[in-house]
């Protein structure tokens, strides 16, 4: 490819980038943004599937029998931040001239449009495995349609490996932390709060909490360190003068590859006499050995490599991954969302130079 054609790939990029921050897309709202991006990919002649409204791209001569590299980034958003300074529908926004603003610009849209990008450069080359891109909906609220769904029906035999777009400053992670959602429930007695009666659950859960604040894990992670815990939500009582008999407690509690999140949520019940109830225990921690061709690939690209305190897709699917891409994760989930147009630039080429020589890492065993 010539440098002309990657630099229209860049600007591309961004013109989508802009269109998609201008596109609401919030979690199960998808439609729009995913009508927009397959309409795109329609008119640059990339060869596409829709599978509900996710999208999947294979590469020229895919071939089953070979090993698949799959590019994966998603096209949902959070609602956007009461606090936003402007419209967070609004990409351009005179005071950031050289970056595209706005909800889901850098989580994950910047994922997205760089990642489309990097296939439609690579797509014909020949490469030593398939090239595949998925965008996927409901990642932001751990979907049951998004790649939950397409791994389990559709990939989980054609994909070998995985790039998971998330933004890392181009850093790759290879291993993040789960996640497990417990609600919380203290029992009491109820009775009139000017005789002294009854039993407070609010009380109990308190205690509880101050229980699992306090708490150390039995086990550390080498490679992530210690689980990490908050206690997020709580809910208690009815009127001013009436001991509540319940109170009920949210804890958002982030595994590390030590813990099966089983035996995580059993070690919490024990120091606990509030009812602790999973919400599911399938969103485990995600690790890639070291000795994996990815992460020798980082090595040889010279990709900084660390592990991840936030869930990704990758916690839908089961092969050696890494998470890598443009932006800031700080600036995710906030008000006045922004990706550069530097980052973006820098992420197509970086994307690029890492696949091509990744193919280089697997043939030479390094």
């Amino acid at each position: 490819m010539i440098m002309a054609d990657l630099n229209q790939l860049k600007l591309d990029a961004a013109q989508l980038l802009r269109e998609m921050v201008s596109t609401p897309s919030l979690s199960f709202e998808e439609k729009a943004v995913s009508d927009l991006i397959a309409s795109r990919l329609s008119a640059w002649g990339v060869d596409h599937e829709r599978i509900g409204w996710n999208i999947v791209c294979r590469s020229a001569g895919y071939d089953p029998s070979r090993p698949t590299l799959m590019m994966c980034a998603h096209q949902d958003t959070v609602a956007p931040s009461p606090e936003y300074d402007f419209d967070p529908y609004t990409p351009d926004q005179p005071y950031m001239p050289g970056a595209v603003c706005g909800l889901g610009s850098n989580d994950d849209g910047g994922s997205v449009v760089t990642m489309m990008a990097a296939f439609r450069a690579l797509e014909g080359e020949a490469l030593p495995f398939n090239l595949m891109l998925v965008l996927t909906v409901e990642e932001e609220r751990t979907g049951e349609h998004g790649m939950r769904f397409l791994w389990r029906e559709h990939l989980r035999k054609e994909v070998t490996w995985a790039i998971v777009g998330e933004p890392t400053g181009m850093r790759a992670a290879i291993s993040e932390r789960g996640l497990v959602v417990l609600d919380g429930t203290a029992h009491g007695v109820s009775g009139h709060a000017a005789r002294e009666e009854g039993v407070n659950a609010l009380y109990i859960a308190l205690e509880d909490i101050a229980a699992l604040r306090s708490h150390r894990f039995a086990k550390s992670s080498p490679r992530m360190g210690e689980v990490h815990l908050n206690v997020t939500q709580i809910a208690a009582g009815t009127v001013h003068n009436v001991v509540p008999d319940k109170c009920t407690f949210v804890v958002d509690v982030r595994p590390t590859d030590v813990y099966d999140n089983a035996e995580l949520v059993a070690e919490l019940q024990s120091v606990c006499k509030s009812e602790l109830v999973p919400r599911n225990l399938r969103n485990a921690s995600s690790a890639t050995p070291e000795s994996s061709p990815l992460a020798r690939n980082c090595a040889v690209c010279g990709v900084e490599t660390f592990s991840s305190p936030t869930t990704s897709d990758w916690i839908c699917i089961d092969c050696e991954a890494l998470k890598m891409g443009p932006g800031d994760s700080a600036r995710s989930h906030k008000k006045n969302e922004y990706l550069l147009l530097g980052e973006l630039d820098s992420a197509v080429d970086k994307y690029i130079k890492f696949i091509r020589e990744y193919g280089n890492t697997l043939e030479q065993g390094r």
